[in-house]
């Protein structure tokens, strides 16, 4: 009963872990975030929040830049560490000083603030354990 439990019969691999969690949190980032920002970039600036005051557009060139360019690394696993280290940071500040907080409750932006602890979540954890040994940064390492 404890190996069926604990799976014991199929084998454990936190590089294949890695792998997926790279795929589909930061692809799924890039798809919702990433390319909104990069293709409507010009639209979005006179909405935008200006959340540490350096302006709107420069506030959505660095959204950009980690909802983008950052999401798009995290995937191929270049630079992981480094990219997961600005979409996080990006999403930290988005989520206190926009979003405030938000998490539960009956407004529209409470309903993502499940999604923002998800990314937050990700984010910090390919911060902390690296890409994987299926990523180009271990390509990088090797050589």
């Amino acid at each position: 009963m404890k190996n069926f439990l604990q799976m014991k019969f199929f084998p454990a691999n936190t590089d294949v872990a890695l792998l997926a969690l790279r795929i589909t949190a930061a692809l799924s980032l890039f798809i919702k975030h990433g390319i909104e920002k990069a293709f409507t970039f010009s639209a979005m600036v006179p909405t935008f929040p200006d959340p540490i005051g350096i302006g709107r557009g420069p506030s959505l060139f660095i959204a950009m830049i980690g909802d983008s360019i950052c999401s798009i690394l995290m995937v191929i696993g270049l630079g992981t560490r480094w990219a997961a280290l600005i979409s996080f940071t990006n999403i930290m500040v988005a989520w206190i000083l926009v979003h405030h907080f938000a998490y539960l409750g009956k407004n529209p932006i409470a309903g993502h603030g499940e999604l923002i602890v998800l990314y937050l979540s990700v984010t910090l954890t390919l911060f902390f354990a690296g890409p994987g040994k299926y990523s180009i940064d271990n390509l990088i390492d090797r050589s």
